[in-house]
């Protein structure tokens, strides 16, 4: 094992990974630079925007808001996620994220084992190809990365619309 010097990275050198609309996430830690034992990331959500409902088998992710709110769905319960707000998603348990604040909101994420990186640079090169691409490709690179998901149904988080009694 190769012993680590260091690293420091300013938020501002580091290049966005963009999905086509607003959503950023700029990873200032990633894979390769903490051994393969986890990513750290800063994901910059616009307003009325989320992730959809999803599970990761084989990581965790935590999420620290630190501006702006975010509702954050895990298993059957969503929680409110004010700034200063960490909220822990273990492996293996669905959940999503959806900006409620007027603007975009900002939080920083974990994810542990680390290699999250690689899964969003390749959804991003398909999601910013002038073709739209079918869900079923989509949901292919999220399988390939150890991510299953749902097609979104509409509403927050992906699933069906509030007040719809699914």
């Amino acid at each position: 094992m190769t012993v680590d010097s260091g690293k420091v990275v300013r938020l501002d050198d580091v290049v966005p990974i963009s999905y086509g609309g607003g959503e950023e996430t700029r990873f200032l830690l990633r894979s390769e630079d903490t051994g393969g034992q986890y990513s750290f990331y800063e994901v910059r959500m616009p307003a009325a925007e989320g992730s959809v409902w999803h599970v990761h088998h084989d990581t965790d992710e935590s999420f620290y808001v630190t501006e702006g709110e975010f509702e954050v769905k895990i298993g059957d319960e969503i929680h409110k996620a004010p700034a200063g707000t960490m909220v822990h998603g273990p492996r293996g348990v669905p959940h999503s994220f959806y900006n409620t604040w007027h603007r975009t909101s900002t939080m920083l994420c974990t994810m542990s084992p680390g290699g999250i990186e690689h899964f969003f640079e390749e959804l991003s090169e398909l999601l910013t190809r002038p073709q739209r691409p079918e869900w079923e490709q989509i949901k292919a690179v999220g399988e390939r990365h150890g991510i299953s998901a749902d097609r979104p149904q509409g509403g927050p988080h992906g699933g069906p619309p509030a007040g719809a009694g699914n």
